[in-house]
Formats: C-alpha cells, sequence, structure tokens
C-alpha cells in the first residue's frame, strides 16, 4: 500500500516526477498504483473546480520508454472515474494545454512527461483552463490520493490526432507574419529534436512552408536518448546542434528539450542563441507591439540584459524568482493589475507570452522566431544582428555547493542570511535590493547571486564580471566566507 509520505516524495514543483524504470541503485517509486491514486485524486479535483460530473480530458506523453505502462495506468484511473479521455498519443507537453483552449475543448490535460531528466525517470504534468497546477493545487492532490477509493464508473476513450490540429497553427501563424503559402522557401533550417517529441517541427511545420530542413538530427523519437540529453541547456546538446548547422550550412538552428516546452537557438554562424541571448530575442519579438511594457524573467539574467531591455527596447525587466511557473505567474498578476507584461522567460528556455495563454511553448517561440527569421532574410538581414548590442560579462561561472545538513532549508537560509551581514563589509560589495532570490551582491564590475535551489540540499552560486581580477578574488573571498560552515561542501573551483 502506497503512503501519503510516498506520494510526497513524487512531488516536484508543480509537477509529479520519480523513477518510472529499475536501473542501478533507484527502484521505481512512480509505480502503477502511485499514478492510478494520484490521476483519479486529479479528476475529483478537477470535478470540483468545474462544478460537473462528466469529464473530458485529453492525455498525451512524450517518448520515454515507460510512457506506455504510465499512460495504462492513468487510462485505468480514468476510466473509473467515468472520464471520457482524448488520447491525443504522443504529443508535446503545450499541445496537451492546448486542447483544453483550441478545438475540442476538454475539462483538463495531462502529459506524461519528466522533461529533460534521463531515461528512466517520467511524471505527470497536469492542466486545468488556468494552466499548469499551483504547488498547493498539487499538494491537495496528493494529499487525498494515498486513501482513494475508485469510483466505480465506466468511462471511454477517444483516439484523436490533436498533434496535426496543433501544427496546423503553428504553420498560420507563420503564414500570417511573412505572408505567402511557402513562405520558408530559400531557408535552411536545421531542428536537433534529441529523439525527443520535437522532430515535428522540422516535418510538420517548417517542411510544409518551403524550408529545406536537411540538415536537421534525431529527429526520430527514441525514448532511452542515445546521442544526447534533449536539452537546450546541455552543452552536448548545443555542441551537436551547433556542428549540425554548420555543417549543413543551414541558416539557423533550434533545439529543443523532450516535450518541446523549451527551446534553444544556434545561429547560422553556429554560436549559441540561449540564456541572456534568447531572453533579448524572445523580448525583441514580445516588445514589438509593446513597447515601454515589462518583460518578467528569473533572476540569473545579467546587467547586460537590463541594459538592452531598457535601452535598445526601451522597455522594463523585472528580474523575479527562479522557476518558470514564478515568471509565468508574476507577469499574469503584473497583467491583472493593469500593467503591460507580454512576455514571461526564464534563462533555461521556458518562454511564455501573454499572446499564446502565457503558455510556455518552445515550438511557438521557434515559430515566432522562424517568422522573423523569413522576414529578415528578404533584406539580408540575421537574427543575430537584433541582439548585436547586448553586453555580455567576459568571465561567468555557476558553481553548486552542497549542505551536507539533512534539514538543508533552515541551514540555507542561514547562510544566505550570514551572507547578507557579511557583503556590505567587503570593498566594492552592494547588496541589490531590486532582489526576489537569494542575496545578490553588485560589485564594481559585475555581480553574484547565492540562492537555495527549491527542491536540493544546493546553495547554487552565480558569478559574472568583466574583470578577471574581480572574478578571482570574488571567488577566492567567497571561498573565505563559506570556509566558516561546516555542513557546506565546497567544490575545487572555489
Amino acid at each position: 500500500m502506497i503512503t501519503k509520505d510516498d506520494l510526497k516524495k513524487l512531488k516536484s514543483g508543480t509537477d509529479v516526477r520519480g523513477t518510472a524504470v529499475e536501473c542501478e541503485n533507484e527502484k521505481i517509486n512512480l509505480t502503477d498504483e502511485a499514478v492510478e491514486k494520484i490521476c483519479m485524486s486529479f479528476v475529483r479535483f478537477v470535478t470540483r473546480r468545474a462544478g460537473k460530473e462528466k469529464l473530458r480530458i485529453a492525455l498525451g506523453t512524450d517518448v520515454r520508454i515507460s510512457a506506455q505502462r504510465i499512460k495504462k495506468a492513468a487510462l485505468s484511473a480514468f476510466m473509473q472515474e467515468g472520464v471520457q479521455v482524448y488520447d491525443l498519443s504522443v504529443a508535446s507537453t503545450p499541445a496537451v494545454f492546448m486542447a483544453i483552449v483550441t478545438d475540442i475543448k476538454v475539462d483538463a490535460a495531462l502529459e506524461i512527461t519528466a522533461s529533460h531528466m534521463p531515461y528512466h525517470k517520467n511524471g505527470l504534468k497536469f492542466f486545468t483552463k488556468d494552466g499548469s497546477l499551483e504547488s498547493s493545487e498539487l499538494d491537495e492532490i496528493l494529499s487525498e490520493a494515498a486513501d482513494i477509493q475508485p469510483g466505480g464508473k465506466t468511462g471511454s476513450v477517444v483516439q484523436y490526432d490533436f498533434m496535426s490540429v496543433y501544427c496546423a497553427s503553428l504553420r498560420r501563424l507563420i503564414i500570417n507574419e511573412t505572408g505567402g503559402d511557402r513562405p520558408l522557401s530559400g531557408l535552411k533550417i536545421a531542428v536537433d529534436a534529441g529523439n525527443g517529441a520535437g522532430g515535428f517541427f522540422a516535418t510538420d511545420v517548417l517542411a510544409p512552408l518551403g524550408a529545406d530542413i536537411s540538415g536537421s538530427t534525431f529527429l526520430e523519437p527514441n525514448g532511452m536518448f542515445p546521442n544526447h540529453i534533449p536539452n537546450p541547456e546541455d552543452k552536448s546538446a548545443i555542441t551537436a546542434a551547433s556542428e549540425s548547422v554548420l555543417k549543413s550550412a543551414s541558416d539557423f538552428g533550434f533545439v529543443f528539450d523532450t516535450d518541446v516546452d523549451r527551446v534553444g537557438c544556434i545561429a547560422g554562424n553556429g554560436s549559441e542563441i540561449n540564456r541572456n541571448r534568447l531572453v533579448a530575442l524572445a523580448s525583441v519579438i514580445a516588445l514589438q507591439n509593446n513597447k515601454g511594457g515589462v518583460v518578467v524573467t528569473d533572476s540569473l539574467t545579467s546587467d547586460g540584459l537590463r541594459a538592452f531591455i531598457e535601452n535598445n527596447l526601451q522597455s522594463k525587466q523585472l528580474r523575479y524568482k527562479r522557476g518558470y511557473k514564478n515568471v509565468i505567474d508574476k507577469a499574469k498578476e503584473l497583467n491583472a493589475a493593469g500593467i503591460n507584461a507580454p512576455l514571461a522567460i526564464e534563462t533555461s528556455g521556458h518562454a511564455a507570452l501573454r499572446e499564446n495563454y502565457f503558455l510556455d511553448d518552445g515550438a511557438y517561440l521557434a515559430a515566432k522566431i522562424t517568422a522573423l527569421l523569413a522576414r529578415l532574410s528578404k533584406n539580408k538581414q540575421s537574427v543575430s544582428t537584433l541582439i548585436s548590442s547586448l553586453k555580455e560579462p567576459l568571465y561567468s561561472a555557476e558553481i553548486r555547493i552542497f549542505i551536507t545538513e539533512p534539514d538543508f532549508k533552515p541551514y540555507g537560509r542561514m547562510v544566505l542570511g550570514e551572507l547578507e551581514k557579511y557583503a556590505p563589509s567587503k570593498d566594492g560589495w552592494a547588496i541589490e535590493k531590486d532582489n526576489y532570490e537569494g542575496v545578490r551582491v553588485n560589485l564594481k564590475e559585475g555581480w553574484f547571486l547565492l540562492r537555495l535551489s527549491l527542491h536540493d540540499p544546493i546553495l547554487p552560486l552565480n558569478i559574472e564580471t568583466d574583470s578577471k581580477a574581480e572574478f578571482e578574488n570574488t571567488k577566492k573571498s567567497l571561498g573565505a566566507f563559506f570556509g566558516r560552515f561546516s555542513a557546506l561542501k565546497l567544490p575545487e573551483e572555489i
């Protein structure tokens, strides 16, 4: 029998994630029983919120090797709850949500995915009409799941090719922003799907509009991810995509994560358009008709990005908390208060535009960038020129400091509190007041941010500066500071 504690351990932010395939020292904890109980609890949660007894739920999966087992357990739960299920088969996470607001207009949706995590992991990502669940809503669902009893009802399953509908909407978007039936003729675009679910963007979106996709790689689904992790933040993924763009002489490249809610880009010269560069590019697009608006980002963006948004785009940046749900919720909050905030974006590649339900959709942003690329190419211009004035640091690092104290969160908060006291005593250090996460300190020629991981016993430290001497001295000073704490395990680089 599964317990409440067992289910709580499966919570990861606003999603359910666990081990779905036994390997090495990891045993399966995302069991059939866990999946069934959580899905039954989700149905009852939505039933209460929607005020209706007969629910319609869309169900999709990414390409993981455990997907069919977990899907079978989810279907069993939905059947016992009397749900009419629309089986979307393999689908991207954003497409599964779009089934709620377009076409079939289901009441809720479930994507079986663990995003960029290794092949042996999997998870459940639930959606309602308001988007993905809040953390408190998932807590409610998990707390009721352990003791839940089957509903004894009979549901039904409808097979539905929603990905065709979704791809058609992306093609229409590109056509509307460029004109003509084949606006991508003459463009060569390479897509690296990492053997995840994103191959459709090349074959069903770009190619029908005239693009040459011959430089694309790893479009075929393979749940073992044999070539590289499908993750636009992973160095091996970016290197592979860059090599493909250069080898095929493509004009541009896209890198998707497993379930296509994130994207990274490669310019025609093989350079990476990611993190601050991607935020800058997305800001150019989102602010085109929203001059003076606010772009909500996570806490890890550079000072150069703020200057780019304020000076080049005559708009504003709100540097908020790490976590795509945090930046999306903050942007929604601003708009509800009458503040024009058209974009919420995290440096990991999660980008949500207001015009698209504030849904973090890698393929939607890729379609917007593709349309921009097509328009620019007519005038022999490139996307890279739009962000060429973005100032980036000469020296940067992300250092992960491990907390060995079992109750790591209070310990981590204590370290942050001590850093707040320590920083003002250092010459050239000034605590950033406009900060929502951790402790951010401005240096003479840069900054650093120390924060506490949401789920892991880690204090991530980000440093950016234009001076090598300041970079090394900052690491040295912080190393001496951290040395005071016996429960911190410092890596060699500090």
